[in-house]
C-alpha cells in the first residue's frame, strides 16, 4: 500500500496550484520563457551574417561553431585494415577444426601489402592494411605458437629458386570480416562529416584531422561589453564602507561568458547617473556585438538603465520566471541590448536561460547544457505560473540535492552546486522522489 504523500500531495509528487483569479492576474502580463527566448534569438540574428565569420586552421577553431556542411573526402576508414595484432588470413583456407598454414612476411601499419595466396598467412599489426585476397583476422593469442615467428631468410649461398623451408603456423577458424575494419565502416566519402551549427570540441576537430581537412570556415566570436550598475557596487579588494557591497555580478558573468567562447570587454561599475551610463555606453559600445548589463531595469526609484535607455529602441518586461524576472531587451544605437537583472543568481540564470542557448543555436557556440532527468531528494515548493529555476547537486545515485531556497541573492549556494533544477509553469509542489529536468553546469 502506498503510503500519502507529505501536505495532501498527491502520489504522482506534483501538485497543481487550484486556479485563483489573483493569481492568475500576477502572471497575466509576463511574457513566458520561450517567448522572451524568441525575442533575444530575433534581436540576434544578425550576428549569423556572411560578414561574421572566418576561416581557421584547425588548431586554433576549439570552441566555435561551423558555418557550413563538411562532406567526407575520404571514407574513414580509408581501407581495410586491422583491428588486432595477429594473422589476416582467407577463411576458406582454416577448416572447422582450425589448420595449418604458411607464414608469409609481416604487414607492419603504414605498408602496402602484397596480396595474399592461398594457404598462407600473414602477421598484420592493429591498423595495418588488409592485404588482397584477406578477409579476417586472427588474434595472435589464438595462434600456436601465439607469438609471431621470424620471417624465414634464405641461406647464404643458397641458389636462386632453391626451396627454402617456410615457417608455419597452426590457427583456430574465423569467419570472413572477423577482427577487419571495413573502408567506410565509419564514414563513407561524400556524406555529411559534421553539420552546418556543429559545435567544435576536440572529437570534432579531431575527425576533420583524420579526414585530411586543415582549416574550417566558422563564426566569429562575440564580443560582449559587460556593465554592472549600482551606487552601493564597489569593485572586489576595494574599502567596504557601510550600505555597500562587493560586485559579483562582473566576476560571474564574465566567467560564465568566457567559459562559453565569448570575448568580454569590462567598464568597471556605472553609478546610478543615467546621463553617467549613456556616455559610457557610447564611449565602448562601439567595439561590441552585444551590450549586457546587470541591475537597474526593475521598477524602483533608481533603476538607471531604464532612465539611461528612455530614448533608445528598449522594452523592459517582466518573464514568468524565478528568478530573473525583470528584463531588458533591444538596442542601443544600433548595438543589440540585453538588461539582466542585478540579484547575482538571476543574472547567472538570465545568462543560462537565454543568452547562452540562443548563441548556441545560431552560432553553434557556445556547446548547449544538454538536459538531465534526475530525482528530487526533497520536496519543493513553486509559483505555479513562472519557471522556476532552482540550484542544486547531482548525486552519483542520480538524486539531486537542493541548495538554498528561492532567493536569488544566494551566492554560497549558487557556488556548492553543479545543476540547474528546472520546475516547469503549472506546476505548484513537487513531492521527494519526483522527477526533474536538470542541465549540468
Amino acid at each position: 500500500m502506498t503510503s500519502p504523500e507529505p501536505h495532501g500531495m498527491p502520489v504522482d509528487g506534483i501538485r497543481h496550484a487550484a486556479p485563483h483569479s489573483a493569481r492568475h492576474q500576477a502572471g497575466h502580463h509576463a511574457r513566458s520563457v520561450a517567448d522572451h527566448a524568441a525575442a533575444v534569438e530575433d534581436l540576434l540574428r544578425p550576428l549569423r551574417s556572411p560578414e561574421r565569420t572566418e576561416h581557421l586552421p584547425l588548431r586554433v577553431a576549439l570552441g566555435r561553431g561551423l558555418v557550413h556542411d563538411i562532406p567526407a573526402p575520404i571514407s574513414l576508414p580509408p581501407f581495410p585494415n586491422s583491428q588486432m595484432d595477429g594473422y589476416a588470413i582467407r577463411s576458406a583456407d582454416v577448416p572447422d577444426g582450425g589448420g595449418e598454414l604458411r607464414v608469409m612476411p609481416p604487414v607492419p601499419a603504414g605498408a602496402s601489402p602484397d596480396g595474399l595466396r592461398p594457404g598462407t598467412a600473414a602477421p598484420i599489426m592493429t591498423g595495418a592494411m588488409l592485404p588482397d585476397g584477406a578477409d579476417a583476422v586472427v588474434p595472435i593469442e589464438r595462434a600456436v605458437p601465439d607469438r609471431f615467428l621470424p620471417p624465414v631468410v634464405p641461406a647464404a649461398g643458397q641458389a636462386t629458386g632453391q626451396t627454402t623451408q617456410q615457417a608455419t603456423v597452426q590457427l583456430p577458424p574465423a569467419v570472413p570480416g572477423t577482427f577487419v575494419r571495413a573502408a567506410g565502416s565509419d564514414i563513407l566519402a561524400g556524406e555529411t562529416a559534421l553539420a552546418a551549427g556543429t559545435f567544435l570540441g576536440p572529437a570534432q576537430l579531431g575527425l576533420l584531422a583524420a579526414l585530411g581537412i586543415p582549416d574550417v570556415t566558422v563564426y566569429k566570436a562575440v564580443t560582449v561589453l559587460l556593465v554592472t550598475t549600482g551606487d552601493e557596487v564597489v569593485e572586489p579588494g576595494q574599502e567596504l564602507p557601510d550600505g555597500k557591497i562587493y560586485d559579483s555580478n562582473g566576476t560571474l558573468l564574465e566567467a560564465a561568458m568566457r567559459q562559453a567562447g565569448l570575448l568580454v570587454r569590462r567598464a568597471g561599475i556605472a553609478t546610478d547617473h543615467p546621463d553617467a551610463l549613456r556616455t559610457l555606453l557610447r564611449a565602448e559600445g562601439g567595439a561590441a556585438d552585444l551590450i549586457v548589463t546587470t541591475g537597474g531595469v526593475s521598477k524602483g526609484a533608481y533603476e538607471v538603465v531604464r532612465q539611461a535607455m528612455e530614448d533608445q529602441p528598449v522594452e523592459f518586461l517582466h518573464v514568468a520566471m524565478q528568478p530573473g524576472g525583470p528584463q531588458g531587451i533591444g538596442s542601443f544605437e544600433g548595438i543589440p541590448f540585453l538588461g539582466f537583472p542585478g540579484n547575482p543568481v538571476s543574472c547567472l540564470v538570465s545568462f543560462e536561460m537565454f543568452l547562452r542557448p540562443v548563441l548556441a543555436g545560431l552560432l553553434g557556440t557556445p556547446a548547449p547544457r544538454l538536459p538531465v532527468r534526475a530525482r528530487l531528494a526533497q520536496q519543493l515548493t513553486s509559483p505555479e505560473h513562472k519557471h522556476q529555476v532552482r540550484r542544486g547537486t547531482l548525486q552519483p545515485d542520480g538524486t539531486v540535492e537542493l541548495q538554498g531556497g528561492e532567493s536569488s541573492h544566494l551566492m554560497h549556494a549558487l557556488a556548492g552546486s553543479n545543476v540547474l533544477v528546472h520546475v516547469p509553469v503549472g506546476v505548484a509542489a513537487l513531492a521527494a522522489g519526483a522527477e526533474v529536468e536538470v542541465w549540468m553546469l
